[in-house]
């Protein structure tokens, strides 16, 4: 394909994208206040964890209802696009990332075409794995942090700070699942053996806890806690799929007779020539003595 066509190509795969994530910000705005086929709305499922606080900790202006504070004016639209925004671009990934792949997959060989399918759907299922995570162990976190007070404070969180808090849980979490899925890949092209990771298993695993210590941004023990222990388990079934990786090429590498090779032994040179084919005879053209 040309130069051009290759650009006209992507503006297509951009402007497809670009117009999902548009109708899927339309839609999230929308399922903000509804309800749709007994689905929770998106504003019920955003303050879940905060309403999960007992009433005697949080302020309740009106007995019987879980709401946030707006001390901005315009505040709670702000908020609503934003969110609407990323939950429309959560609910229409499936059309963006298919343009995506639709864009580079003409340029890869099967091989690596099956391999970015597994890695694109092992990382999403990691990042969905802990925002999920995230999401049960803010109601543990917030709670905890309210009752340092000893009763004598009583939390009335505003909807920036809760929503960018709850919001930073999630990416944190998500993002630091990754980890295990990079020991994985730096495994596969032979930049971190199986021996290398038992080696350093100690040290990675102290400093996984230093990491959730740092990452967390709530510096409550149950997220720290919650997101250590997860990321050791990921790491130990990371370092368990190297393993056998390594086990694999080594008995290749022996049924190949690759390992008994003697490093300073020249490799066998066929000396012989090889005939070369004669060319057909060619019809050697008739003039006649006019041409």
């Amino acid at each position: 394909m040309p130069f051009m066509d290759h650009l006209r190509e992507l503006r297509y795969r951009l402007l497809v994208s670009v117009c999902a994530i548009i109708v899927g910000g339309i839609l999230g705005f929308i399922w903000w206040g509804v309800s749709p086929f007994g689905v929770p709305s998106l504003g019920d499922l955003l303050t879940g964890p905060y309403c999960d606080l007992p009433s005697t900790l949080r302020l309740t202006p009106n007995p019987g209802r879980c709401q946030l504070l707006q001390i901005a004016p315009f505040e709670v639209f702000t908020l609503r696009m934003k969110l609407g925004a990323a939950a429309g671009a959560v609910l229409t990934s499936p059309i963006w990332i298919y343009q995506i792949w639709a864009f580079i997959t003409p340029g890869l060989y099967d091989k690596e075409r099956k391999f970015a399918v597994t890695f694109v759907g092992a990382a999403s299922a990691l990042f969905a794995g802990g925002a999920v995570l995230a999401y049960f162990v803010v109601p543990t976190g917030l709670s905890f942090l309210v009752k340092l007070g000893s009763g004598q404070f009583v939390t009335a969180l505003t909807g920036q700070s809760y929503v960018n808090f709850l919001l930073t849980m999630l990416t944190v979490f998500g993002l630091t699942f990754e980890l295990p899925l990079l020991v994985v890949m730096l495994n596969r092209v032979g930049v971190l053996p199986y021996a290398k990771l038992k080696r350093w298993q100690r040290g990675i695993l102290f400093g996984l806890f230093v990491l959730a210590a740092v990452a967390t941004p709530g510096n409550d023990p149950f997220s720290m806690i919650a997101l250590a222990g997860a990321l050791v388990v990921l790491f130990e079934i990371s370092v368990l799929i190297a393993r056998a990786h390594d086990r694999t090429v080594a008995r290749r590498r022996a049924e190949q007779g690759w390992d008994d090779l003697d490093p300073d032994e020249p490799s066998p040179l066929d000396h012989q020539v090889e005939p070369v084919p004669s060319a057909p005879d060619e019809a050697v053209p008739c003039y006649d003595d006019v041409t």
